[in-house]
């Protein structure tokens, strides 16, 4: 694991659409107040979905030695899974009511940024003496941090391997020719089994980007064209087909249209479907809750025929504070004490995640040797998220979304959606 610092900095500048920018410099503004410096005590709120996906205690863990080092300082943890979190925090953007320190997804931070919701890094560190070369990358908009990946997950195929087994699938699928067999039969089983899960749930679309975008991806498709929308090319189309292909096969769980990242996993830890697409995060959760279970983690299938490197779809979790906020500077502590080496490399071993710091080097000695699997695969890939640093990257997923669902629902053509869906990009662009 000796260059896993250095590999998660090729995660993060390897797509051509994501917008971060390493050491940027910009000029500060006044330095905010220390509360915690005059010795008042300061309480910080700290909005995220991490807690419930680490093992119990981890985070507050963290949280007590960072109130050790800091005694005026308290932080209150806000936690709640993904789906939850990103409602909370975007009300408290609208509200100007955010918590002051927030988890933050890279498809949120144009929206933020726009809204003026989540302030701005680059001059709070300036002004605060921070020096950010120690970390592996930023999420810059018009020049100006706005967040920090603390630490960062690929997104493989999840395969339950009893299912699999007892349908007669003797390994995880590769190509899609496999994988719609494997599917097949896993459904063929009966006992409301179902091959694929799809979250395509229109008010947290993640969806598109982890489980449908990424069959694109893993092919070494593009959605877009020197970074504007390209969604009618021959890749997004044959993605698109392939995924509809599985749908009327009957072979994907029920209840795609409003089911959220959260009912993936639990469909999937409750042993209902034979294969997800998913994030290394949920890998302690599922073993928490279906002890039992036992699952294999593999690439992404990719169409019959490729023979290049596979797109990984990789997602973060990143770090910022709120315009809102009174307490900028102890916040800034408190997001400079989680990517500190040491701290950095303890969130990363227990997350099963690649660090955010250049020196952070995780121990995975001890964790679940799945990682080892995954580590291998992200060295053979191409990590690949088009959507990150996007304007309104989440709407994006939204209009791409609704007119996949009319393609499912069979009320329009795969042609015609996307036709319709590239409409709507070049517009929200």
């Amino acid at each position: 694991m000796s260059n896993g610092a250095r590999a998660v900095r090729g995660l993060l500048v390897a797509t051509g659409a994501v917008a971060l920018a390493f050491t940027t410099a910009c000029s500060g503004s006044s330095s905010p107040s220390s509360s915690s410096s005059s010795g008042e005590k300061v309480t910080l709120e700290f909005a995220q979905w991490w807690e419930p996906e680490l093992p119990d205690g981890a985070l507050q863990g963290i949280m007590n030695d960072f109130q050790a080092a800091n005694p005026n300082i308290t932080v209150k943890l806000l936690s709640g899974p993904y789906a939850s979190t990103k409602e909370q925090v975007v009300a408290g953007a609208a509200s100007g009511t955010m918590s002051d320190v927030v988890g933050l997804d890279g498809a949120w931070v144009s929206d933020f940024a726009k809204q003026n919701a989540i302030t701005d890094l680059t001059a709070l560190m300036k002004d605060n003496g921070y020096d950010d070369s120690q970390l592996v990358s930023q999420v810059a908009i018009d020049g100006k941090t706005r967040m920090i990946p603390v630490i960062n997950f690929v997104y493989p195929m999840f395969t339950n391997t009893d299912l699999l087994t007892q349908a007669g699938v003797s390994a995880p699928p590769s190509t899609r020719t496999e994988f719609m067999d494997a599917a097949k039969k896993v459904t063929a089983l009966g006992n409301n089994t179902a091959g694929w899960v799809l979250p395509l749930s229109l008010d947290a679309p993640n969806g598109v980007q982890n489980d449908v975008m990424s069959w694109v991806w893993a092919s070494g498709g593009s959605m877009l064209k020197d970074g504007k929308p390209d969604l009618t090319n021959k890749a997004v189309t044959s993605g698109t087909q392939f995924v509809k292909d599985l749908w009327d096969a009957g072979v994907v769980a029920q209840g795609s249209f409003t089911m959220k990242e959260q009912d993936k996993v639990e469909e999937f830890t409750n042993g209902r479907v034979g294969m997800m697409i998913d994030s290394l995060a949920h890998i302690n959760l599922i073993k928490k809750e279906n002890p039992a279970l036992k699952f294999a983690i593999s690439a992404i299938p990719a169409e019959d025929g490729y023979t290049g490197p596979r797109g990984i779809p990789y997602a973060s979790w990143g770090i910022g504070i709120a315009e809102n906020s009174k307490h900028k500077a102890e916040a800034l502590k408190l997001v400079t004490y989680l990517m500190s080496k040491d701290v950095n490399s303890k969130l990363s071993t227990l997350a099963n995640a690649f660090p955010g710091n250049k020196e952070s080097k995780p121990d995975f000695s001890n964790s679940d040797p799945l990682f080892q699997q995954v580590f291998d695969i992200y060295k053979a890939g191409t990590p690949a998220n088009e959507f990150v640093g996007l304007p309104v990257s989440e709407q994006l997923m939204r209009d791409y979304g609704e007119q996949l669902q009319l393609t499912l629902n069979g009320d329009e053509s795969v042609s015609d959606a996307l036709k319709n869906a590239q409409a709507k990009w070049v517009a929200e662009f």
